[in-house]
């Protein structure tokens, strides 16, 4: 099977945010491609949303699909894994109302935010936090927080990176958000 079967792997056939996963920014032999990106399919098994929507019918996204969303999205945004799930559907019903490239537009711009905070704001503790507050927050609340930043006056990663999560979890407080992973009850 060819290694470039979808167009974008920054977007999971199933809604996920990939560009947005953790797994995506890591450096070394365990990060991730992307969905169904280089070399995906050496590193990951297959999922169900892939065999479904890519290696039968040959979407892009389940958004494409007639039948969406199929019973494979019953409690999906339920828990958690390793990245946040809660957006995903909302993820795709975005693609199905305003298409794709709009869609990888605005995944840019939380792309680009998330560099920011990984570069001047991690402390080696907080790739997984910024990771959800992109995905979870609004672009705008994002900006805010790190415009609010800019005033820190301060070379100390630790202090930085506790003020910028700080403006984060304030921003998500407001909006009824909780900047955690959530996991499935035992």
């Amino acid at each position: 099977m060819s290694e470039f079967i979808k167009k974008y792997p920054t977007i999971g056939c199933c809604g996920l945010d990939c560009g947005l996963c953790p797994k995506y920014y890591t450096i070394g032999s365990s990060k991730c491609p992307g969905c169904c990106g280089s070399d995906f399919f050496n590193k990951h098994p297959s999922c169900s949303f892939i065999t479904c929507c890519v290696k039968k019918n040959k979407l892009e996204v389940c958004a494409d699909c007639k039948e969406f969303p199929c019973s494979k999205f019953d409690g999906f945004d339920a828990h958690d894994s390793f990245i946040t799930h809660r957006n995903s559907i909302s993820n795709l019903r975005f693609i199905k109302k305003y298409g794709m490239e709009e869609f990888i537009e605005q995944q840019g711009k939380r792309m680009k935010l998330l560099d920011t905070m990984l570069k001047h704001f991690n402390d080696g503790r907080s790739k997984s936090f910024y990771c959800i507050a992109v995905t979870l927050l609004s672009i705008d609340d994002i900006e805010k927080a790190l415009k609010k930043c800019e005033e820190i006056k301060t070379d100390d990663i630790k202090i930085k990176a506790k003020i910028l999560k700080k403006f984060l979890n304030s921003s998500a407080a407001k909006k009824g958000t909780d900047l955690k992973l959530i996991r499935k009850m035992k």
